[in-house]
């Protein structure tokens, strides 16, 4: 690759990323450009515009090691902790600084650093860093140098074929992509499946009117009529819009949540007056991100509750019964907030031939059908 290429290619993800720190060639070697604290013993009392020259030349390798070198600047600078100490000795001021070995730690830092940097910190972005990322990078040795041993290592801690070795090598790719180290985790990614929903897991339609009635609360009894008759994920209840269907309608808004806003519609539409959904009364509950959200609904249900099912199966009920009702399939995994084949995988089981008849049947009787050309 041509040198010019590359590093300009270097500076535009650093640029990307706001990191703050820019890349030069200044002779036979590379240096970082920055606003900098003043050196000590400077005169001067603000950050300005100054250079750190590094002991690595002007080759591709070079150009590698000095957009590592960026991003730790970068987030140090950030977070205020940058020091001249490591770049400068007293006695020898012209000897080159040596980049530096990051430990694992240090990468993961830089990394979430920069996972920030390109989306807001929201509750939804907090929800997915800790679930799937620092839940994989905190099982790693954080005081060693991140090498390909250390992350095949820690994939193969995990199941083989499971939603875990899914979220590791997910995270452990981004993560060598981050640090620069050629890895290719598809190897050992296995061929993981999200778990079908089996139809002897669910309560039937009943079951869930007359668990609405036991539920002694009236804010979290309206939020399990809320979860079953529109299928929501529990944490989505804490951000819900209710306005139309206060005024009569038949949906309601979602506005945040794992999968962002949507607008979803009741299968049964009777449940909204049977389970008195018209008027609002969100339960009173605190959670830093969706994920505490979801976890004080499934606390109340189990404990308080006492409820055979988990809230999350309601969700599930919804999907099959929109199946029944012969809801499209897209118009269901859109409402859901989710893609077609993850709806298709999760609920398979209910695309019976029953189903295929009732489409057949409706498209064939169609006005506007296509018509087969007559014998000759």
């Amino acid at each position: 690759m041509n040198f010019d290429r590359q590093l300009n290619q270097a500076n535009g993800r650093l640029k990307a990323a706001n990191v703050g720190v820019a890349i030069e060639a200044r002779g036979t070697r590379l240096c970082l450009r920055a606003n900098l604290p003043p050196k000590p013993g400077s005169n001067n009392k603000s950050y300005y515009q100054q250079r750190i020259t590094l002991s690595v030349r002007v080759n591709p390798a070079g150009i590698s090691l000095a957009e590592i070198e960026a991003r730790k600047v970068g987030a140090l600078l950030d977070a205020g902790e940058f020091s001249w100490q490591p770049y400068i000795k007293t006695s020898q001021a012209t000897t080159l600084p040596v980049v530096q070995t990051f430990s694992i730690s240090d990468w993961i830092t830089l990394f979430e650093t920069d996972y920030f940097h390109r989306r807001a910190r929201t509750p939804k972005s907090i929800t997915t860093w800790e679930g799937d990322y620092w839940e994989v990078f905190r099982r790693l040795p954080q005081n060693e140098a991140l090498t390909p041993e250390i992350i095949t290592a820690a994939i193969r801690a995990t199941a083989p074929d499971t939603k875990n070795r899914k979220r590791h090598c997910m995270a452990l790719q981004a993560l060598a992509n981050f640090a620069q180290i050629t890895y290719d985790t598809k190897p050992l990614a296995g061929n993981y499946n999200p778990k079908r929903v089996r139809p002897r897991d669910l309560p039937d339609d009943q079951i869930i009117t007359d668990w609405y009635n036991r539920i002694s609360n009236p804010a979290w009894q309206w939020a399990y009529g809320i979860i079953a008759t529109f299928g929501i994920r529990p944490h989505e209840v804490f951000h819900l819009d209710s306005q139309a269907l206060v005024a009569g309608h038949s949906y309601i808004d979602i506005l945040d949540g794992k999968t962002g806003a949507r607008r979803v519609w009741a299968y049964y539409p009777e449940w909204i007056d049977i389970f008195n959904l018209r008027s609002p009364l969100v339960p009173a509950v605190n959670g830093k991100n969706n994920s505490e959200l979801g976890e004080r609904c499934t606390q109340y249900f189990r404990r308080n509750a006492e409820l055979p099912f988990k809230p999350y199966d309601l969700r599930h009920c919804w999907a099959v019964r929109t199946l029944q009702f012969g809801l499209d399939i897209t118009l269901a995994a859109q409402q859901m907030g989710h893609s077609v084949k993850t709806h298709t995988e999760l609920y398979h089981h209910w695309i019976t031939d029953r189903h295929h008849q009732r489409a057949f049947d409706a498209l064939t009787v169609k006005g506007d059908r296509p018509v087969a050309p007559k014998a000759s």
